[in-house]
């Protein structure tokens, strides 16, 4: 999962990305709110992970953008605020849950764990595209789909930003980590692969010119 982690504290922000990448996730981290409300507008993420206290925008700040844009992603706040009217408004204005610091790692941990299992559910369904969380396969029309393994990871990273562009540079860093440093041209090959295998469904990868790729039902299937 791509996780981004705003939090200027440079001693807890490192213990957070030492933590999630031991975990197997992908995560970016930045220092103030300014910066993490322009990744959270142009690129996905499967959770935010989000100081309240951030320099140039408050977290509060942050988190009222990410919903005003309608975007479902599962928000951590993390903050020394731990008088219940600071929590009571950090959830009214729509993150999942908050977490008061200081805190244990484990319990950070398991927190993000349920998080990610409550924003993806078990399956993913998209037209007759099957995507299985707990397995990494997919059916399409209830058959089995062979892919390679960085056809694999492209299809997750498609599946987990359903209905939202993905970049292509995103695509590229996602390949990157398995095959070193990938480029445009690695990205379009996977997408024309993708694409040849989900070919007899009603399922399409679109291409936003100049922002990215889309994974949806195909309307003219419908």
């Amino acid at each position: 999962m791509r996780i981004l982690v705003a939090e200027d504290d440079p001693t807890l922000q490192h213990g957070l990305l030492h933590a999630l990448i031991s975990m197997g996730h992908q995560a970016l981290a930045v220092s103030d709110g300014a910066h993490a409300d322009t990744l959270l507008g142009n690129e996905y993420f499967d959770l935010v992970v989000l100081d309240l206290g951030l320099p140039s925008l408050d977290g509060t700040v942050v988190l009222e953008r990410l919903r005003r844009r309608r975007q479902p992603i599962p928000v951590l706040i993390l903050s020394a605020r731990d008088r219940t009217e600071d929590r009571v408004r950090g959830l009214n204005l729509g993150a999942d849950d908050y977490l008061t610091k200081p805190f244990e790692l484990s319990e950070f941990e398991a927190r993000v764990r349920a998080l990610l299992r409550r924003g993806q559910g078990i399956t993913v369904s998209i037209g007759r595209l099957e995507w299985f969380w707990d397995r990494r396969e997919a059916s399409l029309g209830g058959v089995a789909l062979t892919l390679s393994k960085h056809e694999l990871t492209m299809l997750e990273a498609l599946v987990q930003a359903r209905g939202h562009i993905i970049a292509k540079s995103a695509l590229a860093h996602l390949l990157g980590d398995d095959i070193g440093i990938a480029g445009d041209n690695m990205v379009e090959v996977y997408i024309h692969r993708l694409r040849k295998k989900l070919s007899d469904g009603d399922i399409e990868i679109r291409t936003i010119r100049g922002l990215g790729y889309l994974l949806q039902a195909n309307p003219k299937d419908k």
